[in-house]
């Protein structure tokens, strides 16, 4: 196939293929595809860790036309994606004075690869039809039958344990140690924004590499724990859940985010499972059960705790329902002060109907 180097191909793992531009680094770039529906805050997805391993489809027909701000828009210290898809790529241009430079620049420093001028509703009704799968960008190999073989490299994201990998290396610490809450976090992936909920609320937070020991964590001598967000799966990580199994017998306040909260199901002798395409974007509506209030909340997972289990076990309280399709939301222990919720309450981006969450779990700090 003849090409210049600015054509580039996005290759599905059952054989469809489209054409399109190249955006970011000149390259390959291999993972599982998903679609984040948000219309906002595509540099604080890029830049989340629980997107490890996986390629971006964003569904907003606009893409890049702010720039990016770093430090102030970041999740974590690098971006974490491993491609974008997108429709309209703003490329070099955008409007906001205060960023400081292009998404462009942006992703060929951070050596991404991605395509644009393809039709994502059309990629992403695909997915939503055959399900998640592996996907291959290049802007190198443009013969879709070389670059299958390339593709069939790639692991399922199925039984793929990923944290260890965007763990932190070291512990080290947030916030003010003359704090009045110490709480400790286990860094499965975890997001600046979730540790800045917790500062901003009076915590000394010390963060811990997610194969650290309960003997390291209680060194700390924390007035609770934190059990983050991550990617992967869930039923990969057994090292996780046995040390999440003591935390919760610790007694003290546990308060899990997404995978945190898968993490805290399987401690609690509830199985995970993965689901056709999860669900990613900003205004997935959940109801509270507590409160029989709905929120509109931000949303990023591909595996999810099993809904009859839960509501079979009688040591487990369901507190939140998802209104779209019925999966589980929110569960807490009727035995111990630990609770959790599928979604992101700190919303960044997405609306802040959920941040009483971290309110909650400060209150539990408090007895």
């Amino acid at each position: 196939m003849t090409h210049t180097p600015s054509d580039a191909i996005l290759l599905l793992e059952d054989g469809t293929y489209f054409k399109g531009k190249a955006l970011g680094k000149i390259g390959t770039s291999a993972g599982e595809i998903c679609f984040n529906t948000g219309m906002t805050g595509y540099q604080e997805i890029y830049t989340d860790p629980s997107y490890f391993g996986q390629i971006v489809v964003n569904t907003t027909s606009h893409i890049g036309n702010y720039g990016v701000v770093l430090d102030d828009e970041e999740e974590s210290k690098s971006v974490t994606i491993s491609g974008m898809v997108c429709n309209a790529f703003a490329n070099h241009y955008y409007s906001r004075t205060t960023a400081d430079f292009s998404l462009q620049e942006y992703f060929e420093r951070a050596g991404i690869v991605g395509i644009c001028d393809v039709d994502t509703r059309q990629i992403v009704r695909h997915i939503r039809d055959k399900g998640v799968m592996n996907c291959i960008i290049s802007s190198e190999i443009l013969d879709p039958e070389d670059l299958m073989v390339e593709l069939k490299k790639c692991p399922s994201m199925e039984g793929l344990e990923l944290s260890s990998v965007v763990s932190t290396p070291e512990p080290y610490t947030l916030g003010a140690e003359d704090a009045k809450y110490k709480v400790a976090v286990l860094d499965f992936g975890v997001k600046k924004s979730i540790l800045k909920n917790f500062t901003s609320r009076d915590c000394y937070c010390k963060v811990f590499n997610a194969k650290s020991s309960l003997e390291e964590i209680k060194e700390f001598n924390p007035d609770g724990f934190f059990l983050s967000n991550g990617p992967g799966d869930p039923a990969a990580m057994p090292y996780a859940v046995e040390t999440i199994k003591e935390v919760v017998e610790e007694g003290k306040p546990v308060f899990g985010i997404c995978l945190g909260h898968q993490l805290l199901a399987l401690a609690s002798g509830i199985d995970t499972y993965k689901m056709k395409n999860g669900h990613r974007g900003l205004n997935h509506p959940v109801k509270n059960l507590i409160t029989g209030l709905c929120e509109v909340t931000s949303q990023n997972h591909g595996f999810a705790v099993k809904p009859d289990q839960v509501r079979n076990n009688e040591n487990i309280e369901l507190t939140h329902v998802n209104l779209n399709d019925d999966t589980i939301e929110g569960i807490r222990r009727k035995d111990k002060p630990a609770f959790s919720v599928q979604y992101h309450p700190e919303a960044s981006p997405g609306p802040h109907d959920s941040r009483y969450l971290f309110d909650d779990f400060v209150k539990m700090l408090d007895k």
